[in-house]
Parts: structure tokens; sequence; C-alpha cells
């Protein structure tokens, strides 16, 4: 398949009047249109796009499809059976899909669906981005997001949990090192749940099995101790405190040293943020991002979809909140796409478009790297090689992956 374009988003430059070679779902090729016509088996498609951007498919480092976006997303988890539930995160994934995310890091489920899920989605049956999977988050007795089923105590569970998870077919580790607002009756965002020791077990345990781990952490201590242990991204990392927010600039400059990726986990609606927090609070908020930006902090895109007021469609719109920031374009895109795909390991197999890689497309009207409005302008997406289009991700839903 020869797919042309307008403009062809490579590693290296922008490739005007560019095409992409494509077999069996991998890259092979990637220039100048009139470079690659040549090259192109006699019957293979060519698809044509003289006004379009051709990128990468978009990441989206942070999900949880067993929520619903909704206002009480655990209410309506706890209402569902493990069935209703995956129709709807079949749902989801065909959301993603459709708004040009081509994989995801789904950071926390029930009973296993996000990995029942992503061999789905693998094997063709259902339509959907890649998904790397986490499984049950760990978390202490009453822990947040303990109604997911990832309790532990001490490193005997610990590293039990990790093995189950594994044998289930989790590909990251996911560890609640704080609390969380999400769960109602559990201790707050700033506090911290494990001790470096405990996270370190937690790290250890994912070596063994080849996985990167991800830690959840709001307040700054329980990003220091995750810091300590070694983990590979910090998810949200607000650094906040039980009478603030402290940004420590020895802990940020060890999250440099070390190379640990951080997710911000930008909400779709983060510009409403200063109407929950208050002008002084939100602006603190991100001011904290700006300086983890400017320091020269890995970050990566992702939105948390799933929690309150995070739909499944909202990924490039996330992406204007570090252009608000100051953060160059160029950037912006490497978050949502190759530096997010190093970040979950993957950085050999997608999130570029170069020979090798897997054909995860996006196509969208107009540029992105003049304007990233361009992105919600979808044209089509292409998932290792294969074009998905809305309707389709819609009728497998119906069908129920099948």
């Amino acid at each position: 398949m020869l797919i042309t374009a307008a403009r062809v988003l490579t590693p290296d430059a922008v490739v005007t009047d560019g095409a992409v070679l494509v077999h069996d779902g991998v890259i092979t090729a990637v220039g100048p249109r009139a470079g690659l016509e040549g090259r192109t088996e006699p019957g293979a498609p060519r698809l044509d796009f003289p006004d379009s951007t051709l990128m990468p498919g978009l990441i989206d480092a942070h999900v949880h499809l067993v929520f619903d976006g909704g206002p009480d997303p655990v209410t309506a988890l706890r209402e569902a059976d493990d069935e209703q539930l995956l129709a709807a995160m079949r749902e989801r994934a065909g959301q993603l899909l459709a708004s040009g995310v081509t994989t995801v890091r789904d950071l926390g489920d029930r009973g296993g669906l996000a990995l029942r899920l992503a061999r789905e989605i693998a094997d063709g049956r259902t339509p959907g981005p890649r998904v790397i999977g986490a499984g049950a988050p760990l978390t202490p007795p009453g822990g947040h997001c303990w109604f997911l089923g990832g309790e532990v105590s001490g490193a005997g569970e610990i590293r039990a949990l990790v093995r189950r998870n594994v044998a289930a077919g989790a590909t990251v580790v996911k560890v609640m090192a704080g609390g969380g607002g999400l769960t109602k009756d559990g201790p707050p965002s700033w506090r911290s749940q494990f001790g470096a020791g405990e996270l370190a077990v937690v790290v250890e345990e994912a070596r063994r099995a080849g996985l990167k781990v991800a830690a959840h952490a709001h307040g700054t201590d329980a990003i220091a101790n995750a810091v300590t242990a070694g983990v590979d991204t910090i998810e949200h990392c607000t650094w906040m405190t039980e009478d603030g927010l402290d940004l420590r600039e020895d802990v940020l400059a060890r999250i440099i040293e070390q190379g640990i990726h951080v997710c911000p986990t930008v909400s779709p609606h983060w510009r409403m943020l200063p109407r929950f927090f208050g002008e002084e609070r939100a602006a603190a908020m991100f001011g904290q991002v700006r300086r983890m930006a400017e320091a020269g902090v890995r970050l990566i895109a992702g939105t948390d979809a799933g929690v309150q007021r995070a739909g499944f469609d909202g990924t490039a719109g996330s992406l204007g909140f570090y252009e608000h920031l100051g953060v160059s374009r160029d950037r912006i895109l490497a978050m949502a796409t190759a530096d997010a795909a190093a970040a979950l390991g993957l950085g050999g197999d997608t999130g570029r478009i170069a020979p090798g890689h897997a054909a995860d497309l996006l196509l969208v009207d107009g540029d992105p790297t003049r304007d990233l409005a361009a992105l919600g302008k979808v044209r089509a997406v292409f998932a290792r090689g294969r074009r998905h289009r809305p309707s389709d991700a819609a009728a497998a839903a119906d069908h129920g992956g099948s």
C-alpha cells in the first residue's frame, strides 16, 4: 500500500509531497512521492491525500478503559458486570482510535479486562489502539483504587500480585505510590501509600519480568519515594503537600538525571481547572508543569481518560495545554508520539514514520506543525497498516468485537 500526502512528518524532516510504503502492516519506505511510486507493486492499493498531513498515530500514555468518564466513574464501574464493562471498553477503544490514537497505556483495570481487550485488538477481532495494560494496580489495603482488586501488604504480596498480573498478560506494572481523589474513602492525594523500600520491591519484581513501572504520585513525598525506587514513569506528578504545593528542585534534578518520564495527565478540559481549583492554585499547578518542561524533564502525553470529565476522544485537545505553557509544537507532537513510545518501551516499533516501524499512522487536514488544531481534523487512522473509520469501530462494538 502506498499512502501519499501533502506532508509526511518523519523523525528528521517534513517531507513535502511525501509518501509512505506499507507492507504487511509495517512501513518499508518513506520519502518523496516521486521516488516511491515506482517501488509500489502492481495492483497494490494507493491512497492519495494531496491536502493533508500524514504523521505517526497519537499515543495516550495514561487511560483507564474500565471507567466511563462520567461524573461518578467508580459507581458506574461497581454497578456493571464484567461483560457489560468489556462491551463498553470496546466502544471506548473505538473512540480513541477514531480520534487518532493508535497506542494507549491502560494503567489500572478490574479483573484483567483491559488485558483481555488488548488481546482482542492484537488478534484483529476488535478495532482499537494497541493496549499496553497493567491489570490491577498495586495499592495498600483500603488504598487508592482498592476496588480494582490490587490490595497488597508487604513484599511477599507485592511480588505475588506483580507475578499474577504478568501471568494474565500485563505489559506494564502500575503502583499507587500515593493517594488520589477518585477514591472518596481513601488516603488524600498528597499522602504516600508506600515507602521507597516497598516501591523498590515493585521495581525489582517488574524488572524480573522485563516490564517498566508507572507510579501514580500526586504528593511530593510519594514522588521522591518513586524516584528513589527507580520507577520508569511518574503519573500526575503534581507536587502536592498537606498544605499546598512544593516542587522540590533536588527531586526534580534526580528525575532528569535518571531519565524518568513524567506524564502530567492533562484532561481535555484543562481550561476548566481554575473553576475547580481556583485561579491561584490552578496557576501554581500550571506553573509547576512549565517548570518541569523548562528544566528538561522528559514529559509525555496522557489524559487519564475514564476519570471524571475525561472522555476518550480528547487526546488531541489536551495537547493545547502545553502550547499554553509555551512548549514548542515540535516537542508537543513528540510527547504524543516518539517520546511516549520510548517511555512505553516501544521506541523501536511505533511513534515514528520510519522503515521497520509499525504503520500506526494518523492523517489530518492541515499542518499540525503550524497549528495543533489540525490534530482534531482526522481524515484517516491506520493501525498496523489497517485503515479505520469511526463507523468501523462502532459496528465492531455493536457485534461484541467479533
